[in-house]
């Protein structure tokens, strides 16, 4: 007979256990980025258009904090697209915590997968809870149901896939500012799971401060407190602090109203996409062909598409399921923003174990995990073709970014049907009969 002492020798040996293994965890991941930072292959990295975009450069940070060091106005010509805020927050941080810049890209990269991983261990553990009762469910489906085992393993497996993801890998190591912005979004998802408004609004104003697009995941936020916490007030709460972290944040970019030049850099590049350096989005290619005079229709088209045509829809399919809402507009910003990275797809994919129980319902996962595989390879090897080279053309690098592209909705698509078909089941059951007859539910 098991004593409650032994259980509580047990429950601390089985804690102590997982300390030792997220410990090793985060310091391997940190030797290895360390050793790649402080080789050859940084700089090669680094310079990749996959890994360092006009909004997420490293060098452009340095040269902004360099001319406002000697009272120079970054904003006056094309070269900075960060705030000032996050150049101050860059140039502190860096001066009086880290004092070293791979050793604080590297702090901020371990402190996502904390986060994340403490975000995914209670949403687990609530989303178990919710299900524990299997009596209420069909036979045929309790299989899928979330255990202990699902409980335990999944904040352990999004912490792997933010350290050893070689998307956030490779934009660690070359210096993107987007894993410092990954930070402040992984923080976003804590508070939000946490039931933390102050941390979750001030989190999210940060992220809308700097990129402009995070604004729309003001909704999913306040559904998350609407439905999963049950509470009005904080919901209420969460909005008047989003919009007053966020009019602060505003008040000290533009020195309280004296200087609003940075708008036009850092918001108006984000939505003109004046800036048609290659990368791995679908904007750049697509604005270097067409004329002029149909420019502005398509701006909106693209804009639209990125931020609130897929927000009314996707709310009220998944009202009742607001961290899957979250992760499928994650995913969406990820494609359809106008200056990409890896590390935005790096970041969005941590979260694919928290939805294990649907691998089963999943159609497309070895084809989507092909297309990534061959995009990855590709890219580099094509734009050395096309820019050192000259033996290939843009159309040959923006084929690859194309199935890029497609490769995320696939993704974000088969992971979302999935889900419906899994909570269909769970209400229905598998043997479903229409006119008496026994049918099958496939969704296309």
């Amino acid at each position: 007979m098991i004593t409650k002492k032994s259980q509580k020798l047990l429950k601390s040996s089985h804690s102590l256990i997982i300390v030792c293994k997220v410990s090793f965890l985060l310091i391997l991941a940190a030797l290895l980025r360390y050793i790649i930072m402080v080789s050859k292959y940084q700089n090669i990295i680094a310079n990749h258009v996959e890994i360092s975009t006009p909004l997420s450069s490293w060098k452009r940070v340095l040269e902004g904090t360099f001319l406002f060091s000697k009272n120079i106005n970054p904003y006056e010509g094309d070269l900075l697209h960060e705030t000032p805020l996050a150049l101050h927050f860059y140039k502190t941080v860096l001066q009086f915590v880290f004092k070293n810049v791979n050793v604080m890209f590297i702090a901020f990269d371990l402190g996502t997968s904390v986060l994340l991983y403490f975000a995914t261990k209670k949403y687990a553990k609530k989303f178990r809870e919710e299900h524990a009762e299997i009596e209420k469910f069909p036979k045929e489906v309790r299989d899928t149901l979330p255990n202990q085992d699902y409980e335990n393993k999944v904040p352990l497996y999004v912490l792997m896939s933010v350290l050893f993801n070689p998307f956030s890998f490779l934009g660690c190591v070359g210096y993107s500012t987007v894993g410092i912005h990954n930070f402040f979004m992984s923080m976003f998802i804590f508070g939000m799971v946490d039931s933390n408004f102050l941390i979750s609004s001030l989190a999210l104003a940060i992220c809308s401060s700097v990129s402009l697009y995070p604004v729309i995941l003001i909704l999913p936020l306040i559904t998350y407190f609407v439905k999963v916490h049950k509470s009005y007030l904080q919901a209420l709460l969460t909005l008047l602090s989003f919009i007053t972290f966020l009019t602060l944040i505003t008040c000290y970019n533009s020195n309280f109203g004296k200087d609003f030049s940075f708008v036009r850099n850092v918001y108006g590049c984000i939505l003109t996409v004046p800036d048609l350096q290659p990368n791995i989005g679908l904007f750049w290619y697509f604005f270097t062909e067409m004329f002029d005079h149909f420019r502005e229709l398509f701006i909106y088209s693209f804009q639209i598409n990125a931020t609130i045509l897929y927000l009314i829809p996707l709310t009220i399919t998944f009202r009742n399921r607001p961290f899957v809402l979250t992760v499928a507009l994650l995913f969406l910003i990820g494609i359809f923003k106008s200056y990409p990275c890896l590390s935005d797809l790096g970041f969005v994919l941590s979260f694919l174990p928290t939805f294990m129980y649907l691998f089963s319902y999943c159609q497309q996962g070895f084809v989507i995990s092909v297309i990534l595989l061959m995009t990855s390879c590709l890219a580099p090897v094509l734009w050395h073709l096309w820019i050192y080279s000259a033996s290939a053309n843009a159309n040959f690098y923006f084929g690859v970014t194309l199935a890029y592209a497609i490769a995320q909705i696939f993704l974000v698509t088969d992971v979302l049907f999935a889900h419906t078909k899994w909570e269909f089941y769970l209400k229905h059951g598998k043997d479903i009969k229409i006119d008496g007859e026994d049918t099958k539910l496939s969704l296309e």
